[in-house]
């Protein structure tokens, strides 16, 4: 028989919050995390918004801060969130619990990005009669003003690395980069570890941030972002017609995934039950979805399988929804072939009107509002819904919360290069 894995702890610190009240409830309410970018001098980039992590200290959720002093955006936001997820799960200094079998897996992005120091380096560095930069300059100065510890901070499996060290977590250790799937991926991978026997709990999710001036010159050159400068807030519109990219968000996500007769014996309050997992690849290309939707449909029908489904139990989608003309109208394809007629009748909403796109962070944070819909009954709006698309023609809960009660959630992630990933999330019932 198959092992039983549930949710017993979650966090976040994301552009609407920093907690999981704060995050649904600012959802509920239809509060956007959009605005101009503070981080840098984004004055002339064709973006120049972004949905920030405003006033955050890493000091407000752990005891001793100074040991993240040289951690990355990424590492601090994930111990945040999974000091808030161990603790809600009554994981923290737990001593009856063995070590060995509780482990992490993240979907994390690359670490520190030291834009000062290089480009100073390599302006220095320059030779205009050579127009080249001269390397051995270049390292002599690197070799004075690059901080050490940051070379270790751009690598992905630094962040995991650190939740295991600060939190005593000795079970198995991964990072995943499916860039927009790799939280989604990281979860269901956790999940698939634990029903394996390899671990009786995870601690799982993601943490990221790319809002850095590589990031969002890269994404503007893929032409990807939203340039609708004159109101940030109203930037990010999944499914209207009038949608013009994606808006970059932040933060993390992270979820206590454990074996049901473990969690019991321990007594731990149970949120949900993670039931089932799709993943595919388009096969296509590596910015696009195939334009059939193939990946897609495939991913959701395989984690509606896994969790032993029929299609129409699905009560809610909490929908990828990046506020790209090609990605929402792959999706509704995607789900019209999934639910056949039914399609038209199950609410879709997308988490990301309102957060921004947290990249590799999306789906677990997007996973914690699936999880609280079931636990509260109140399904969150797309908000910026004006114009309908006649290609994008479900059910998007325009603008307006609705309370509706469900007992199974589909969550969607998408991501570059063709990775997708479904998770359907269980009303718990023992």
């Amino acid at each position: 028989m198959r092992r039983r894995i549930v949710i017993t702890g979650m966090g976040a610190v994301t552009p609407l919050g920093f907690s999981v009240k704060d995050l649904y409830e600012n959802q509920l309410a239809g509060k956007s995390g959009v605005d101009y970018i503070k981080n840098f001098d984004a004055s002339t980039f064709p973006t120049k918004f972004a949905a920030e992590l405003k006033g955050f200290e890493l000091s407000a959720f752990v005891k001793d801060p100074s040991r993240w002093k040289h951690a990355g955006p990424n590492a601090r936001f994930a111990a945040a969130a999974a000091q808030q997820a161990l603790t809600d799960g009554g994981l923290v200094d737990n001593a009856k619990v063995d070590r060995t079998r509780l482990g992490v897996y993240l979907g994390c992005g690359e670490g520190i990005q030291d834009f000062n120091h290089m480009t100073a380096l390599i302006s220095a560095a320059y030779r205009p009669e050579k127009n080249a930069v001269e390397p051995s300059d270049f390292i002599r100065r690197g070799l004075t003003r690059f901080e050490p510890r940051h070379e270790y901070e751009q690598e992905m499996h630094t962040t995991p690395g650190h939740l295991a060290d600060y939190f005593d977590l000795e079970g198995p250790n991964y990072n995943c980069l499916t860039a927009c799937a790799a939280s989604s991926q990281a979860i269901g991978e956790a999940t698939e570890l634990i029903r394996h026997g390899d671990a009786d709990l995870m601690l799982s999710g993601g943490s990221h941030s790319m809002i850095h001036p590589f990031g969002v010159t890269g994404f503007n050159l893929l032409t990807a972002l939203s340039t609708e400068n004159e109101n940030p807030k109203k930037a990010s519109k999944p499914f209207d017609l009038n949608r013009g990219g994606f808006v970059l968000g932040e933060g993390a996500g992270m979820l206590i995934l454990e074996e049901l007769e473990h969690a019991r014996k321990r007594g731990a309050r149970i949120y949900a039950e993670l039931t089932g997992y799709g993943s595919t690849c388009d096969a296509f290309r590596l910015t696009d979805s195939h334009p059939d939707g193939r990946g897609a449909i495939a991913c959701m029908q395989a984690a509606i399988h896994d969790a032993g489904l029929a299609p129409e139990a699905i009560g809610y989608i909490n929908a990828h929804g990046t506020s790209t003309q090609v990605n929402d109208r792959v999706e509704t394809l995607a789900i019209r072939h999934v639910f056949g007629s039914n399609a038209k009748n199950i609410p879709v909403s997308s988490s990301k009107s309102m957060l921004g796109h947290l990249i590799a962070a999306a789906g677990a944070a997007e996973l914690i509002t699936a999880v609280m819909t079931i636990q509260r009954g109140v399904i969150p709006p797309t908000i910026n819904y004006e114009t309908p698309d006649p290609e994008c023609d479900l059910d998007y809960v325009p603008n307006v919360a609705r309370e509706k009660n469900v007992d199974h959630v589909l969550s969607n992630s998408f991501g570059f290069g063709g990775q997708n990933v479904s998770l359907v999330v269980s009303r718990f019932r023992g």
